[in-house]
């Protein structure tokens, strides 16, 4: 009778241990899949860029609030009146170079939280932790284990980056120097119609 209570007890005791091991393992699953609902239901609540934009000016430039994506103001260049070729081409680069450095840093900005959002619970998961703990504030890494992935994603964009730099300052360099050719011609232009309101002023008074 002994010997039967206690092979009962044995199997009561494997039972429940048997039960607790698939109800951890159902709850880390359980708690995996919550972490990466959750991290997907972030990404998709990113905020999207404001379809709003002004007409042009014919005086001044309109200048946007900072992009929730980009970081930066979009500008809308004003549009001069009896606007020449040139100015016009320098208006339309400028113009496009604003939106090509909103896209640019749009994607970038994206990647760089997509990418450290899964670096977060990949170090977590490890240790297996939840992304949130008990009270529901979400858990932290430490500036260290933080380093780690900023080194790393900036490895990996060193090209892009470096791509980035160098079609920024050919633009700017075309920017300035078309700057520089409009001054010169409004200058030019504004010098010739003092003299020719002065050459007429001389004729009629003669």
């Amino acid at each position: 009778m002994a010997a039967k209570a206690a092979a009962a007890a044995a199997a009561r005791c494997v039972t429940r241990r048997t039960f607790t091991l698939h109800a951890a393992r159902r709850s880390t699953a359980m708690n995996m899949r919550e972490c990466s609902t959750k991290l997907a239901t972030q990404q998709d609540r990113k905020p999207k860029r404001s379809p709003f934009r002004p007409a042009a000016s014919t005086t001044h430039d309109w200048i946007g609030p900072p992009n929730p994506l980009s970081n930066l103001r979009p500008i809308v260049y004003s549009v001069p009146e009896n606007e020449s070729e040139l100015e016009r081409r320098l208006r339309h680069l400028r113009q496009e170079t604003e939106d090509w450095n909103h896209d640019f840093w749009t994607k970038q900005n994206i990647s760089f939280s997509e990418e450290k959002d899964a670096y977060i619970f990949s170090q977590l998961n490890s240790r297996g932790l939840t992304v949130r703990d008990e009270s529901g504030r979400r858990r932290a890494l430490n500036s260290e284990e933080m380093a780690v992935f900023y080194k790393s994603f900036l490895d990996t964009n060193r090209i892009r980056h470096a791509d980035y730099n160098k079609e920024w300052y050919r633009r700017n360099f075309t920017i300035t120097f078309l700057m520089a050719r409009v001054a010169l011609r409004n200058m030019w232009r504004t010098v010739n119609e003092r003299y020719n309101r002065k050459k007429n002023s001389s004729s009629t008074s003669s």
